[in-house]
């Protein structure tokens, strides 16, 4: 990725901008929202560093507004489409290669927390009444 003059290491580059800035939503109503390129960089700094919201650094914005973003963003489908056409755009310039690019279940881990729970079915237990009655 190309050095931007007063960019951070990992924030979108202007072409990169270019591309993404036209499929995210825009405002219909009320204020106009604050730079989804900043809040956007916000997002991909968290996701990169692991780190919680909280920790997210200023030149971001506060961090509940991109939090809030994120998981509206989220609930409503944006990465999903935004995704799907950055795929298209690739596949339509034939910058794909369907047979080395692929996510299979079997390569992704899961969380540390996810394995190592109580298993077991759930049984149903009488109350104390029908055991005496």
């Amino acid at each position: 990725m190309p050095k931007v003059k007063g960019m951070n290491r990992g924030e979108l580059t202007d072409e990169q901008w270019a591309v993404v800035a036209p499929l995210l939503p825009r405002a219909r109503t009320g204020r106009p929202p604050h730079s989804h390129r900043q809040r956007l960089n916000g997002m991909l700094w968290i996701l990169r560093t692991g780190a919680p919201w909280r920790d997210l650094p200023a030149r971001y914005g506060k961090w509940n507004s991109v939090a809030k973003r994120f998981y509206r963003w989220q609930r409503t489908g944006v990465f999903e489409r935004v995704a799907q056409a950055l795929q298209r755009a690739g596949d339509a310039a034939g910058r794909l290669d369907w047979e080395r690019h692929y996510v299979d279940a079997s390569i992704v881990r899961a969380h540390q927390h996810a394995a190592g729970a109580k298993g077991g079915t759930l049984t149903q237990r009488g109350s104390g009444a029908a055991a005496v009655a």
